[in-house]
């Protein structure tokens, strides 16, 4: 990999979250007031906190948002902290529709209608549609829909160009080691929560990983330590955002946090165990499986810890 094709790669990178944060808030931005509400007068009972926390957090593709709007809601004394944890249990699940939608990029067919299921195809679509409605400029709804599609357009476009650009490291033994090297679950842990931390996106980090999945050098004993550790990650913008805020807020950081650290260290021992008991395949994973194995771990973490939510809202209250 030279300096042209990492400098190509930095230039996808910028695309990509860029576009996931111009997409992000401008769906946010279109929805109002009315998230809020619906936020506040939906939660009174587990399975419909949870279903909405799954269908808001789907809608504005990022639970880093929906968290945030938990942290306000709760400091405003909208929202109880009980009701918050279930739509943050929702939350994890609802943010898993972005990796699905960028497993399409490995898509591969003669068929037309499904060659155009493939971002680089279907992008430009959505590009020409945003564009249209920026330039109407009739009612302040077209700006923001016509944003989000280009910022959906500009996120997929970033994809395509860091997987161009990561192409060259298939051949390239270094790079095949470094990933063997997140085989260890613990350094996979660490090295997929601080590049969440970093990057303050788990869409976006699974997204970097999915690119770095089509050179065929990301296995299934890599990508699932990373991908719990992106859950960890995604903590870190709730906790800034409750800084200077109220017991409450803070506790909805909190439940957060416990949330994801907790399953984590369950499905990290359960993980572990496993595979000292059976050999995990150490078949390459694609963008679809990073998907599967995304989804697989939220809804396994909400599974083990929703009957546990009153333990965990006792341990935040404890910690905040």
């Amino acid at each position: 990999m030279d300096i042209f094709s990492a400098l190509r790669l930095l230039l996808g990178l910028s695309f990509f979250l860029f576009g996931m944060q111009v997409m992000s808030g401008n769906l946010e931005r279109i929805a109002g007031g009315r998230l809020e509400q619906i936020l506040g007068k939906m939660t009174a009972r587990p399975i419909s906190g949870l279903a909405l926390g799954i269908g808001v957090t789907a809608a504005v593709q990022s639970s880093s948002a929906v968290t945030v709007m938990l942290v306000g809601l709760a400091n405003a004394g909208i929202m109880t902290l009980r009701q918050t944890v279930y739509v943050i249990f929702g939350a994890n699940i609802g943010t898993t529709l972005t990796a699905w939608l960028l497993s399409l990029t490995g898509l591969e067919s003669g068929n037309f209608w499904i060659r155009m299921l493939k971002p680089k195809n279907f992008a430009p679509l959505f590009a020409l549609a945003g564009v249209v409605l920026l330039m109407l400029r009739r009612v302040d709804r077209s700006i923001g829909i016509g944003s989000a599609l280009l910022g959906f357009a500009l996120l997929m476009h970033g994809m395509e160009l860091m997987k161009e650009a990561v192409a060259p490291l298939a051949d390239r033994p270094e790079f095949s080691d470094l990933m063997v090297r997140f085989e260890n679950p613990l350094l996979g842990v660490l090295a997929g929560t601080v590049i969440t931390a970093l990057i303050q996106s788990s869409s976006a980090s699974v997204g970097i990983l999915q690119a770095l999945s089509l050179t065929g050098s990301v296995t299934g004993s890599t990508a699932i330590p990373l991908v719990m550790g992106q859950n960890i990650g995604t903590c870190v913008t709730a906790l800034l955002s409750c800084i200077g805020a109220g017991s409450t807020a803070k506790r909805v950081a909190m439940v957060h946090l416990l949330i994801n650290v907790v399953g984590t260290a369950v499905c990290l021992a359960l993980y572990t165990a496993g595979d000292l008991v059976f050999t995990f395949p150490d078949r390459t994973v694609g963008p679809a499986g990073i998907a599967l194995i995304h989804t697989l771990f939220n809804v396994a973490i909400t599974v083990m810890l929703l009957p546990f939510s009153g333990r965990i809202l006792r341990l935040a209250e404890k910690a905040a």
